[in-house]
Formats: structure tokens, sequence, C-alpha cells
């Protein structure tokens, strides 16, 4: 690509079609331009048939297993049409200013209340099985009663709360839809006792309640998200037109994704959080991309350009920095691939699919529009901010500050980077964890499963050892089976009681170990690794012709924990090579790849500072609703760092593209940093202005996690359009200079740009516009 013009007249410098041998996304724009009808009819026919197929197929809810030996004893469970349900606890409690007093032996109400659930859950075919309740039975006094009679272990301990369990039969995955019969039962019969709290807690209803809540979550987003950005966009552009072109064409990538998502739901995990993410990245990104692309058409016009021409200049550097910003954004969502985690695939992508499908339509059906519109892309003036003109002047603010940097780049750097080190300083003390439930504290089946946790603080639930294999019934198994029950002791790492259970009419067996400590302690993760590797190698592991895995609730939380920390370096890593490459072909320079790679890091890192102040040491806690203290959710800063890396690029690529087309047309590298940035201003603060807002609306959702992410992104964006843009991009490359553009000899072949004796760059002979 060249933004030069070949010596003598271009006999198409009227049309819109350029030259057989322009870049391909200039000859793109150009066919785009000239079939403008066809371009549009066909982007919007498009996403009609994406939606048509999404409705069509649907999204499947495919078997999904955790990482490590949970996943693989998951598989097996599954391999043998083993479901394991889940386990539900209905509470009854007394409540009430007269209900200090009162026990469950006490009180007839609650005994009969007990009663009553219990039967009700029986009297729902095929809604729960091995329904347990708390019962009185006859005998010496005990604690809970005071009288000749003692309570069942589902009372306890003070006597004032009881309880009944049952499973919830089926698969997990629909375990959505057959709780709510369970739930509605017991609903019927707390409206029947108001005096006492009766009330369902465990992990189907909570994840029916999780499953809700995100439902309502994205729905909030998708009506808050357009409407913000169409504010903004009105604001920027001053007239109705332009203003609703990005949000029309990142509102119809959003929805071809989202609904095309039914295709990749056949292979891959697709969640119900994968549409939301998907929707606010989409939305970002693809506002983004549109508005770089018509700020410089609108740009070139004001200059006094033909549409053809403006267009195509806008194709030849917009148009290019968009592609090379999606691929770096791609690149690194596409390390979520890599991190282990099956569930983070499908989120992946997505994520990827959106914003290709953003470039695509910046691309093709956005230079067709505006062929299409003409000046009536300028039509509905907003009161107060239609003067605006179509073009944004340099600013002179931004101009006087790059001169400053510039003037002292090791001060202005040093001193903006030192104070991204401070906010990265709060990072080194983060705690990673998984909240014992992972919803909001005022979501009722939470506060159920808070007021059961601290009436029967009981130990975790045990360990459990999957063992299948040919053998599985042979005496040694039996024989191992009874040695793992003698090591168990009750001030040992495995606790008794071990037991065993058939599967699969004897082609699998079920053990159920308990182990020390509370679930989630070290303690627990130290009798989790003792168990798996000594206990079971020299038990189980010792008899030819099984196999063994071991998962549960203690063994999941540990996988998924050492598979992200053993896996989080190999992304970054990865991710940062991968993007270094394609800025390095992109630019064809090998220090400034390097240096943007370094400043996206150090905004990383302070973004990282900032939410482990906020939801970790409680600052400003109150105003998300974060409860210090609790640490940060595990799959938190791998995302972060995926998304953040990739649209970090997105505004370096956009101004070191204008640095770079000043440089080609033969300024000084320093007098290019201040006209690039001081002409890329208005757009930039637009582009970033708009993603912070897009970012913020997840800080608005229900989800601690969610609130944590969204708060991280939107402050590093704002970080990068602010220091890093002003600051250390024109210290970083002041210092360098020439060197700014340096590529080994070798490298030479790389296409583009090439580089005179002097180190100065120059264009590639080529047709293209200035």
């Amino acid at each position: 690509m060249s933004l030069l013009r070949r010596p003598g007249p271009r006999p198409d410098a009227g049309t819109a079609g350029p030259l057989p041998s322009a870049p391909f996304v200039e000859r793109v724009a150009g066919w785009s331009a000239r079939h403008a009808r066809t371009a549009v009819a066909g982007w919007f026919a498009l996403v009609g048939l994406a939606f048509l197929a999404g409705q069509l197929l649907g999204t499947q809810a495919l078997q999904q297993y955790d990482p490590g030996q949970s996943g693989v004893a998951e598989q097996a469970l599954h391999e043998l049409n083993v479901t394991r349900p889940p386990a539900e606890s209905v509470l009854v409690q007394a409540r009430g200013p007269g209900s200090a007093g009162l026990t469950f032996a006490a009180d007839p109400r609650m005994q009969q209340a007990v009663r009553e659930v219990a039967a009700a859950l029986r009297g729902l075919p095929g809604a729960a099985t091995g329904i347990r309740a708390a019962v009185l039975t006859s005998g010496a006094t005990g604690p809970a009663s005071g009288t000749g009679a003692s309570a069942s272990g589902l009372v306890s301990a003070d006597g004032r709360s009881a309880l009944i369990t049952f499973d919830v039969p089926g698969p997990r995955a629909q375990q959505d839809a057959t709780v709510r019969p369970d739930l509605a039962a017991v609903a019927r019969v707390q409206a029947a006792y108001p005096d006492l709290i009766i009330a369902e807690g465990g992990n189907a209803s909570a994840g029916a309640a999780g499953d809700a809540l995100l439902e309502s979550d994205f729905r909030r987003a998708e009506y808050t998200a357009i409407p913000i950005t169409l504010i903004l966009l009105l604001i920027v552009f001053g007239a109705l037109i332009a203003a609703g072109i990005p949000v029309v064409l990142a509102g119809s990538a959003v929805a071809a994704t989202i609904s095309l998502l039914a295709i990749p739901s056949r292979f891959l995990p697709i969640r119900s959080g994968t549409s939301e993410i998907v929707l606010i990245l989409g939305m970002a990104v693809g506002v983004d991309y549109s508005l770089f692309y018509l700020r410089r058409e609108r740009e070139e016009r004001a200059a006094g350009r033909s549409p053809a021409q403006a267009l195509r200049v806008a194709a030849a550097t917009s148009g290019r920095a968009v592609v090379v910003s999606g691929l770096t954004v791609m690149i690194s969502l596409a390390g979520l691939f890599l991190s282990g985690i099956e569930l983070f695939t499908g989120m992946a992508f997505g994520t990827m699919i959106v914003v290709g499908v953003a470039v695509a339509g910046s691309l093709t059906v956005l230079p067709a529009m505006l062929s299409l519109l003409g000046d009536w892309a300028d039509a509905g003036k907003i009161p107060f901010f239609g003067h605006r003109r179509t073009a944004a002047r340099p600013s002179l603010l931004w101009a006087a500050l790059v001169r400053r940097v510039v003037r002292h780049p090791v001060i202005w750097g040093g001193a903006a980077a030192a104070a991204m080190l401070v906010l990265t300083v709060p990072a080194l003390t983060m705690r990673l964890g998984n909240p014992f439930v992972d919803l909001p504290a005022n979501v009722p089946v939470a506060q159920t499963l808070a007021r059961i946790s601290a009436a029967f603080p009981g130990s975790p639930a045990p360990a459990v050892v999957v063992v299948t294999g040919k053998a599985v019934a042979a005496p040694g198994t039996h024989a191992a089976v009874a040695e793992l029950e003698r090591r168990a002791s009750v001030s040992g790492p495995i606790r008794p009681p071990v037991t065993a259970s058939w599967l699969a009419s004897g082609r699998g067996l079920i053990v159920d170990v308990p182990l020390a400590g509370n679930g989630t302690s070290g303690v627990s993760d130290a009798a989790l690794l003792t168990l798996r590797d000594q206990v079971l190698p020299q038990t189980l592991g010792r008899v030819p012709g099984i196999g063994y895995a071991v998962t549960g609730s203690t063994a999941t939380t540990y996988d998924w924990s050492t598979t992200l920390r053993s896996h989080t370096p190999v992304v970054f890593a990865v991710v940062a090579a991968l993007a270094f490459l394609v800025l390095m072909i992109a630019f064809r320079a090998l220090l400034l790849p390097l240096a943007s790679i370094v400043l996206n890091l150090l905004s990383v890192g302070a973004a990282y500072g900032v939410i482990t102040l906020v939801f970790q040491d409680g600052w400003l806690h109150g105003l998300f609703g974060a409860t210090p203290g609790t640490g940060i959710a595990q799959w938190v800063p791998l995302f972060m760092f995926v998304f953040l890396f990739g649209l970090s690029m997105d505004y370096h690529v956009f101004i070191l593209s204008r640095i770079r087309e000043r440089c080609v047309q033969g300024m000084a590298v320093t007098d290019a940093l201040t006209d690039g940035i001081a002409a890329s201003a208005g757009v930039v603060t637009s582009a970033a202005v708009i993603m912070v807002a897009v970012f913020s609306i997840f800080a608005t959702l229900s989800f601690v996690d969610v609130k944590t992410l969204g708060v991280g992104l939107a402050v590093a964006v704002l970080i990068d359009a602010t220091a890093v843009r002003g600051i250390l991009v024109p210290a970083a490359i002041a210092l360098m200079g020439e060197r700014t553009w340096y590529l080994p000899r070798w490298l030479s072949w790389l296409p583009g740009w090439q580089l005179t004796d002097t180190g100065r760059p120059r264009a590639v002979p080529s047709p293209g516009l200035t």
C-alpha cells in the first residue's frame, strides 16, 4: 500500500474504482461504492439469513467438562450414561421476634412444615429423588429437644433449623427446568407458613437463579448499550444519519453473530454469558471501526476531495488500520483457546466472530452506505451540536502536550511510566479465588445458602473417585477399596466414612472420600493431593485393568485454579508474540511493535492494580456492590488480558498509522508525532469515550466478577487514550527517533513501506492517493 501518487496524471481520479493493482482493502471499497445497492442489500440479507438460521437451529447446550482430573472423571460418568444429580436442600427455620426460644422439637408448626414440604416433593413425579427430612426419634434427651426425644442429623445443633434434602434427577444441562416444580412446591408451603422461613437452596436452584439473572442482565445491557452509544455519536457527529451509521453496522454485526452462535454450539460449549460478552465487545469494536473509517472519509471530503477520492483514501488509511486492529484483537481473543478451560473456547469463538464480522462490515457495507447517502450523511442536524464540521480540526491541546513530551521524553515518559507502575503495585497482592456461591448477595437463593451454611457448618462435600475398566468388579478392586477405607482417620488428610457404590450395572464404581478442611482451604487442597498422589496410587493404582479419576467440588476448584495458573503464562507469551508479528508486518518495523507491546502491558498492569484496590481491598466497594477481602475471580485477569491486549492495539494502530503517513510524506519523526496525534485526537477521544461507556455497562450488571471485568476494561481504555496516547507513545518514539522504523535487511521482503539508506521511510511505488 502507498499513500503517494505515481508521477503523472491518473485516468481514474474521478471514479470510485481503483486500479486493479491497488491494495485489496481499497479494491473492496471501490467495488462496494460502485455496487452500493447490491452491497447494502447483500449485507442485510446475510444478517437476516444468520438470524433465520439461528432460530431454526437453536443453540445447543453441549456437554462440557471441567479441566484436569475432574473433567476426566465427568467424562467417564458421561460415557457410562450416569448423571450425578444436583443436591438440593430446603431450610425450615423460625423467624420473627418470638422465635429466639423456638426449636424444631418444641415447635409443632416447624415439624408440620417439614412433613408438608417432604409430601409436596414426593407428590411431584420425577421432580425429586432421595428425599430425606428432619424427624424426631424417641430416645435420650438431646441438645436439640430438651425432652425425651432426639432430633435426626438434619436438625441443627441449636435445634432452631431443620433440613429436607433431595436430588434433582436428569442431566445437569436441564436442571434449570427440572428444579422449577420443586421450587414452586416449596414456595406454596412457604405461603402457608408466613412465620417460618421455608426456602430451597442448592446447585440446581443456584444455577437456575444465575441463568435467569444472566438473561436479565443481557436484556439490560442490550437496552442500555445501543442508546448510550447513539447519544455519544450524536454528540460526536452532530447529525442523526451520520451517528446512526456506526450503530446500525455494529448492531447488525452483533445480531448476526449471536444468531450464528447456534452453529458452533454443536461442537463448542456456548453458554448464556457468551452472548452478553459478544454484545458488549461487538458494540465497542464495531462502533470504533466504523467511527475511524467514517471520520476519515468526512475529513477527506472537508479537505476538498470528491466523494470517490475520499472513499479511496479512507479505505487505504483507516480501512487498513481497521484490518490490522481487527487481526490483533482476534489474535488476542484466540489466546482463550490455550487457556485449558473448555468453557472459554466458546467465548473465544463467539468474540472472534463478532470482531471479524465488524471488520467485514466496515470494509464493505460502510463504503456502500456512504456512497449511497452522499451529502445526506450530514442530514438531521442536532441542536447545539449540528454546527460540528465533518472533520475535527487538529487538537491544539494534544499538540501542545506532545511538543512538551518530545522536548523532554525521558522526564515525561519516565513520570508517566512511574505513575502506571505505582498503579500496578496493588496487583502484586491480588488474590485469586472462586466464591462459595457465585451469585449477588441479594438473590434469595444466595441468602438461603448462607443461612444453611451458618446453621449447618459441616464438612465439605467428599472427593468423588470414579473407577472404570474391565477389572472394576475384580477381587483386587474390592481389596483396594478396603485398603483405602483403612487409611482414613479422623485426624488424617482423608476422613471416614469412605463409601463405595456401583454404577451402570457394575460397569463403574464411585468411591466417596471425605477430605480434611472446609473444602476450599489449603488444608483441603493438600488432602486432595495426598489422595491423588499417594493414597490412590498405592491402592487402586496397583490393580491392573482399571482406571480412576477424582472429581468433586474441592477437586473441581483446585483443577480450575491450577489449570489457569499453568496456562496463563502461555496465553500471555503466545498472544504477545503473534501481535508482535502482525504489527511488524503492518508497519515494517522492529522496535515499534516492541514498544507497543510494552506500553500495552503497562496499561494492563495498571488496570489489574485498580480492580485489586476496588474489589479486593475495598476502595469504593459500596459503589459496585463488592465485598472487601473476597479476592478476584480466577477467570477475570485472563479475560482482561486477552480483551485489553487487542483493544489497546486498536488505538495504537490508528495513531501509529497517522504518524507513519506523515513520515512517508517526508516529515521528521518529531513533527510527524505532533501532527499525527493532534490530527487524530478528536476521533480517538470519541472512540475511547464510547468504548469506556459501553464497558461501564458491565459495572452495572449483577455479578461481581462481571463488574470487575467491566471496571478493569474501562480503566485500561481510559489510560490508553490519555496517558499512553499523549505521553508514553510520543516519548517512546521520540527516544527511538529514526530507529522507530528500523527493519533488518533480511526482513526487507515484507510488503508495504521500504526504508532509504538513511533510515527514513519512503513509499514503495504503487498506485495510490495522497
